[in-house]
């Protein structure tokens, strides 16, 4: 489960070039010394990664809260199911559930900041900029958050998110590097990969919550511990 957020990072960067490449692509590096430009732009990946852990720290004690009643492996089937679902439905079916619209509002204040750290170029502009980059909007992020709410561990939640926020960093560096260096054909065609890896995970989740006995894939250690706890009994 770990290995598929390194791939669903991987994958998603190039939605995420979409989302934050203008923001990237801006950041006050220096071009003279490269050193130094490694140095910044390691750092603005560092502030993302941060953000992401921190993320993944928060809704995996969510997740852990779902295990302590005992409901994990629904909780893993229903997240593996709703992320089907988000590809597979119509948009226009979507968006008459979307709950995002109250959180562009509370993000106002983070894009503010943002463009205000943009102009800068202090020692901790980039990470400051990374971390608030972090918070920005955006489906793969969310995808990501599910996942990390369905490890049902604080720790490993926010593994998870880490993992998914390094998967991103080679496209990103190359393209604060190279800037627009994909053409519009090699892009559409990763960018339709994204609903299949997508679909890939949430079975996973799936496979993982049923506990049907696959090494790796879907265990049945809960099962386990389960019927040990009523023999004890």
């Amino acid at each position: 489960m770990l290995l598929s957020a390194v791939i669903f990072g991987l994958l998603g960067s190039f939605h995420c070039i979409g989302m934050c490449g203008p923001i990237a692509f801006v950041l006050p590096v220096d071009r003279t010394n490269n050193s130094k430009r490694i140095l910044q732009i390691g750092m603005y990946h560092l502030g993302r990664m941060i953000t992401y852990g921190l993320l993944g720290l928060l809704f995996g004690f969510l997740g852990k809260g779902f295990y302590f009643f005992g409901f994990q492996q629904q909780l893993s089937v229903g997240i593996g199911v709703l992320m089907i679902l988000i590809v597979i439905l119509p948009q226009k079916t979507i968006n008459t559930f979307s709950v995002t619209k109250p959180i562009y509002k509370m993000l106002s204040k983070v894009k503010n900041r943002l463009g205000q750290e943009l102009k800068k170029k202090k020692a901790d502009t980039f990470l400051t900029i990374g971390f608030l980059n972090g918070f920005l909007p955006c489906g793969l992020v969310y995808m990501a958050i599910f996942a990390s709410i369905a490890t049902g561990n604080p720790l490993n939640g926010s593994l998870y998110m880490f993992l998914f926020g390094l998967g991103t960093i080679p496209l990103m560096t190359a393209f604060v590097y190279l800037g627009n260096f994909t053409n519009g054909l090699v892009r559409k065609r990763i960018q339709q990969l994204i609903p299949v890896a997508v679909i890939v995970i949430g079975a996973l989740f799936v496979l993982r919550g049923l506990g049907l006995g696959i090494p790796y894939v879907s265990p049945t250690h809960i099962h386990e511990m389960i019927n040990g706890g009523q023999m004890c009994h």
